[in-house]
């Protein structure tokens, strides 16, 4: 079931690369339905669920708490990293380009795109309900990670071969992820931690990321009622799985 629902990403991350080469004027009411759905998910089933399931404490902090801000603050330092290293190379950017630079932001989209993969299949593990929720959550970014990950590619001067392919590589590595968590079962606790761990970069990625690009060239009111129904999707799911 992982698997198959994973195969739901791997389309809308081709969806994605598809509308970075023909962009519409719809891509910010997609990507602020997209910020809402995540949000839902982080806020209203996979933060709870995982202060359930690891209810260990760390000086009186649980442990899926410090967790959720480390995965916020991890996926902060990584996308500040990437920034550092595009500002590094800025002269090259927009005259020479670097294609390793491009190569390297879209392979770090491919390696969070399987942990995505493995989240789709961890929430699994803890019941069909919460799987629903968090592949909802993942599929509706991939949009974008696919819209990225051909955009950052062939913008530093990679062929377009060469972005397709990197495109593909990122809608595969879901796919991979979840399949992967048929071969093992993660225990409550340490599962419970993960899902904190996901679910702070996740929120990350909608505040950070989705959402200020929903609202850049396009502060419309439209934008804001998809952000709202993604959420109240999400609420609506969890009462229906409950």
């Amino acid at each position: 079931m992982a698997v198959f629902v994973a195969l739901g990403a791997f389309l809308m991350t081709l969806v994605g690369g598809w509308t970075a080469q023909r962009v519409t004027d719809r891509r910010h009411l997609v990507l602020g339905l997209a910020g809402g759905l995540m949000l839902g998910v982080v806020g209203l089933d996979l933060l709870p669920e995982a202060l359930e399931a690891a209810g260990d404490e760390v000086f009186g902090v649980p442990a899926a708490l410090l967790l959720f801000v480390a995965g916020f603050l991890l996926a902060h330092l990584v996308e500040r990293l990437l920034a550092a290293r595009q500002a590094a190379h800025g002269a090259e950017e927009h005259d020479g380009r670097t294609p390793q630079v491009g190569l390297t932001a879209a392979a770090a989209m491919v390696g969070h795109s399987a942990m995505d993969g493995v989240a789709i299949g961890a929430a699994f593990q803890v019941g069909e309900g919460m799987g629903i929720a968090v592949a909802l959550a993942v599929i509706a970014h991939d949009f974008a990670d696919g819209f990225n990950t051909y955009t950052l590619t062939s913008v530093y001067g990679n062929a377009r071969r060469r972005a397709l392919a990197m495109l593909f590589a990122d809608a595969a590595a879901p796919v991979a992820g979840a399949a992967s968590t048929l071969l093992f079962t993660i225990p409550e606790g340490p599962l419970g931690c993960y899902l904190g761990f996901f679910g702070g970069a996740l929120l990350y990625l909608a505040a950070a990321e989705i959402l200020p690009e929903a609202h850049h060239e396009h502060p419309a009111r439209s934008t804001l009622l998809c952000t709202i129904a993604g959420a109240g999707f999400i609420w609506l799911v969890v009462g229906v799985a409950e």
